[in-house]
């Protein structure tokens, strides 16, 4: 199996480095918390480590896997119909479904407690509920980021039901718009889970995007936003 890989991986080389002599390779299954794939050249060796949950792959995705990786690592242009394959392969419902479970076995979601200085996420939830979503949506955990963020404001993490925010809007000249804004937003990722549409991962959908417009203080919150 190994020596089928490094063969693989060889292939994949020469095709984006022709005449350059492949280097020596070391492979190996690892049990990340979520589909990831690392390579690192140190001393003179490529170290590559693929999620375990890729094991098994179609030959085609493990050598779109080589061609993704030996890319970045060379900083060569990606081919598209590989980045394609190893996207429809990585978001098909079964394999989506194992890397859901992975995540809350090995995954540790250490949350800070929702209720800040100024705002408490919980409350901000229940009125947005209640105010948008007739009270039925279930309230996942909720917890402020540890520092003041901007480069993420807010996510959702479907695979630990939580909603966590930047810390940076719980400050007293943060409108409460904007808090709602935020937490809005991820309340639609909730509703609207990302879906596979051919190869690509919808996040966003139409449906999503209609509810969004529908938050009253939108253009408000939105310039709020680009101001910080």
């Amino acid at each position: 199996m190994r020596e089928g890989l490094v063969q693989l991986f060889h292939d994949e080389h020469r095709q984006l480095r022709p005449g350059a002599a492949p280097p020596e390779l070391e492979i190996e299954f690892f049990a990340f918390a979520n589909i990831n794939n690392t390579i690192r050249l140190r001393q003179g060796k490529l170290l590559v480590r693929l999620s375990d949950l890729l094991e098994g792959a179609p030959e085609t995705v493990v050598r779109a896997i080589a061609h993704i990786l030996l890319a970045k690592m060379y900083r060569k242009p990606i081919d598209r119909s590989q980045a394609a394959r190893y996207r429809k392969y990585v978001g098909s419902h079964e394999v989506v479904g194992k890397a859901h479970l992975v995540r809350q076995m090995r995954g540790r979601k250490r949350l800070h407690s929702p209720q800040g200085q100024v705002y408490d996420l919980d409350l901000v939830f229940e009125d947005l509920n209640l105010r948008f979503f007739y009270g039925l949506l279930g309230r996942p955990r909720m917890g402020w980021s540890p520092g003041k963020t901007r480069r993420i404001l807010g996510h959702y993490d479907p695979a630990h039901n939580a909603i966590v925010i930047s810390r940076i809007f719980d400050h007293p000249a943060v409108p409460r718009y904007a808090v709602e804004y935020i937490v809005y937003h991820e309340m639609l990722h909730l509703k609207h889970p990302v879906r596979l549409h051919g190869s690509r991962r919808c996040v966003h959908s139409a449906a999503f995007q209609a509810e969004e417009k529908m938050f009253p203080q939108l253009a408000e919150a939105n310039a709020f936003l680009k101001r910080i």
